[in-house]
């Protein structure tokens, strides 16, 4: 059974237009409704999972964020994908066979024209990575290509499950590793004011709810302590200091604000513990946090 005969997507009625190459299609969108989506749990990288329903079987809502040009490839988020100015689309332009190319080692016979698979979702991230790479600062373009590799990392271990002898895992592993550092480094831009990360940007992670920017900073923390390098020591312990710091910020040097959710709070404090516990150093919550060894 194809996607659309689930009735969990359908084709746009009006068409987009690629500002890139002009060539016209018709996105797709995930309908809403009659028990389409059921929430479940959120993992501690603040991901929702979704049951599936006796009706519409599974459903991956993050596999339709990205839009996509059928024809070039070109891929961005929301406005972004028509906003761009020329220099940015002149110079993903120039990229599109060596962007093909690319996204093609990863998978054959992609389709964006019609009914996008998990493949077609992991590949859309894949290629909005690769266009972000061209975007000005205004766009939040290293936090972007943060939150695409981190995405297609969860969606490739759902390719795992359904494919285990495909080595999807591997491939999350690598997207995980991009996600890592480019969430440093989108933190980093923006405390040197380099990148905005602020109104406008849907910080997410995932599509149901928005953690803002202590979403960003816990992301961070906890991607270095999961997915950074680990061969230098002294590397690894300088990585792991800055992370601490970072989710530290989170609760404000001792004034954690009631406000926050208790997914980041408590994920957050947790984090600080494994990093501290590694690291050898005391004390193990960040309220307490002295900002030094």
């Amino acid at each position: 059974m194809t996607r659309d005969d689930t009735g969990l997507t359908f084709l746009a009625k009006k068409s987009s237009t690629c500002p890139v190459c002009e060539t016209r299609f018709y996105r797709e969108e995930l309908r809403t409704g009659r028990g389409r989506t059921i929430a479940g749990e959120m993992t501690d990288e603040l991901r929702r999972n979704y049951e599936p329903s006796q009706k519409y079987g599974e459903v991956y809502p993050l596999v339709y964020a990205v839009i996509v040009c059928p024809q070039c490839f070109y891929a961005a988020y929301g406005r972004d994908f028509s906003d761009a100015d020329t220099g940015v689309l002149q110079r993903i332009e120039a990229e599109t066979d060596r962007r093909k190319r690319s996204v093609s080692e990863l998978f054959r016979d992609l389709n964006f024209s019609e009914f996008r698979r998990l493949e077609e979702g992991v590949a859309s991230y894949f290629l909005a990575t690769a266009c972000y790479d061209q975007f000005s600062f205004e766009f939040s373009p290293a936090f972007k290509q943060g939150l695409s590799c981190l995405r297609a990392a969860w969606l490739c271990n759902d390719l795992h499950r359904k494919q285990p002898d495909e080595h999807y895992d591997y491939l999350a592993l690598v997207f995980y590793r991009k996600a890592r550092f480019f969430y440093v480094l989108a933190v980093d831009r923006e405390q040197n004011g380099k990148e905005e990360l602020g109104a406008g940007v849907n910080l997410g992670p995932d599509l149901d709810k928005n953690f803002g920017y202590d979403g960003v900073l816990y992301l961070s923390g906890l991607l270095e302590y999961r997915y950074g390098p680990r061969s230098d020591p002294e590397r690894r312990a300088e990585a792991l200091e800055r992370a601490r710091r970072t989710i530290a910020k989170i609760f404000g040097m001792g004034k954690a604000s009631r406000n926050k959710p208790a997914a980041i709070l408590d994920n957050a404090r947790d984090v600080y513990r494994l990093i501290s516990a590694e690291l050898g150093r005391e004390p193990s919550d960040p309220e307490s946090y002295d900002g030094g060894a």
